[in-house]
């Protein structure tokens, strides 16, 4: 059921622009297959032309409105309700800054930005501009994180002592996307934590529901580096002339190959590294392109494994862990300890645990037997269970559901504050890291507005 509260049903369904074709872009655009009456698209901009002219084909998309730039559509009259922008991370705050002041309600990809001042540029665009905005944070959104904050919020363990909470990427993802793939190098993108774990700290910081005043972190690239490459691999540069690549985790064959000559699959990640995934594409790909490299011989740089402790108002504690050698893919473990029970909560068998200091009794709830159905679209169902709030708040005129601007802003400022402190060694306090980077930025704006006047 797409809404329990009917006469939300817009009257005729909410238009949108697609910015960015790519996988976010095509998981957005697919909920306007399967709900026509919520959801239109109306426009795509996407360089990738097979891509911009498939989205085109599905949505039935007027030639003019179908463009390779997505600033090609910014200054015309407005095209439609809202905008989702879905490019690179390095591109969100440009345009975010541009339709925000042509009044577009915005979803946007996650992360917000890739720098602080990007971040806080987009807070002021958006507050300026009064409309409704969403950064896909999307495990907020899921059932079994809904169901964990209500009974965080119902008090049924009591005061929130200490979260640890694991985000295990998957040993092949993490090879695939943060190695060979888009977010493997930081001048390229942003470092580990934000490119992979933004939305993880935004969950935490939800959970506890208070201000994160000082934060540590640790880490590393440990593993997928020349130390790391087996001696037998000798000068092997890709995985299809190397002599061990059978013997090897990482193993491009294993990951792409074997998947489409064995059960023919054309999904995520064959779907990533060629427009044509048949075998002949993907053998081709392996063979000239980054996906094929060997794991230890990338020009990666970005941490493979990193530990962030995070210190609460009134003293609660929280402990992240991020690690790519895991066999779950991206299925996080969350554990709460409140003063009158504890939590834990699997996203591999969406199982939530609970046991009853008082009462002596443990419990245990699947909240996705109670709706099937929400867990059809990707993260456990946050990507459309996240659409579908967006597209409520704009039936609804107001936020509602969402996050602030402001509240996102805070959770990406942890981000950026934990990154500090690993490259730093030091323990941070969030809002002298907050003040200072604003006070940074009121400089920087001052001696532009000084040399303009020059």
């Amino acid at each position: 059921m797409l809404s329990q509260d009917t006469n939300l049903t817009p009257a005729t369904p909410i238009t949108l622009t697609i910015l960015g074709a790519g996988q976010r872009g095509y998981i957005y655009a697919s909920f306007a297959l399967k709900y026509p009456n919520w959801l239109r698209i109306v426009a795509v901009a996407e360089p990738n032309q097979i891509r911009r002219e498939e989205m085109a084909q599905q949505h039935g998309i007027a030639p003019e409105n179908v463009v390779s730039d997505w600033r090609d559509l910014v200054n015309r009259p407005q095209l439609s309700d809202a905008v989702a922008i879905c490019l690179l991370d390095n591109l969100h705050c440009a345009a975010c800054v541009a339709f925000a002041n042509h009044k577009y309600h915005i979803l946007l990809e996650k992360p917000m930005a890739t720098t602080m001042d990007d971040c806080l540029k987009i807070t002021d665009a958006v507050s300026r501009a009064g409309t409704l905005f969403a950064v896909s944070h999307v495990l907020r959104y899921t059932l079994l994180n809904k169901a964990i904050k209500k009974i965080l919020d119902e008090g049924t363990i009591g005061q929130v002592i200490n979260i640890q909470h694991l985000e295990p990427v998957g040993f092949y993802h993490f090879a695939h996307s943060f190695v060979r793939g888009n977010w493997k190098n930081e001048g390229e993108s942003t470092f580990s934590l934000m490119s992979k774990s933004c939305h993880d700290i935004d969950l935490i910081a939800w959970f506890m529901g208070v201000p994160c005043e000082r934060v540590s972190s640790f880490g590393s690239l440990t593993h997928f580096k020349p130390s790391g490459k087996p001696i037998a691999a000798g000068s092997a540069t890709r995985c299809l002339s190397c002599p061990v690549a059978n013997q090897c985790p990482y193993d491009a064959k294993k990951i792409y190959l074997n998947p489409v000559i064995e059960s023919g699959l054309t999904t995520w990640p064959v779907s990533v590294i060629t427009e044509i995934p048949d075998i002949e594409n993907v053998t081709r790909a392996l063979e000239e392109g980054p996906y094929g490299r060997c794991a230890y011989e990338c020009d990666n740089d970005v941490v493979d494994q990193q530990a962030m402790n995070m210190d609460f108002t009134g003293g609660a504690t929280a402990a992240f862990s991020m690690v790519a050698t895991t066999e779950a893919l991206c299925e996080r473990k969350t554990r709460i300890f409140g003063t009158l029970g504890q939590l834990e909560a699997d996203a591999d068998t969406n199982e939530l645990r609970w046991f009853d200091f008082v009462k002596r009794e443990r419990k245990v709830f699947y909240p996705y037997e109670e709706d099937p159905e929400s867990a059809k679209s990707g993260h456990g169902g946050g990507d459309f269970a996240f659409l579908r709030t967006f597209l409520n708040a704009i039936v609804r005129k107001e936020q509602k559901g969402m996050p602030s601007v402001q509240e996102t802003l805070n959770s990406h400022i942890y981000v950026f504050a934990g990154e500090h402190a690993r490259r730093t060694g030091t323990v941070v306090n969030v809002e002298e890291y907050r003040q200072l980077h604003m006070k940074q930025m009121l400089t920087q704006s001052s001696t532009s507005t000084t040399n303009e006047d020059i």
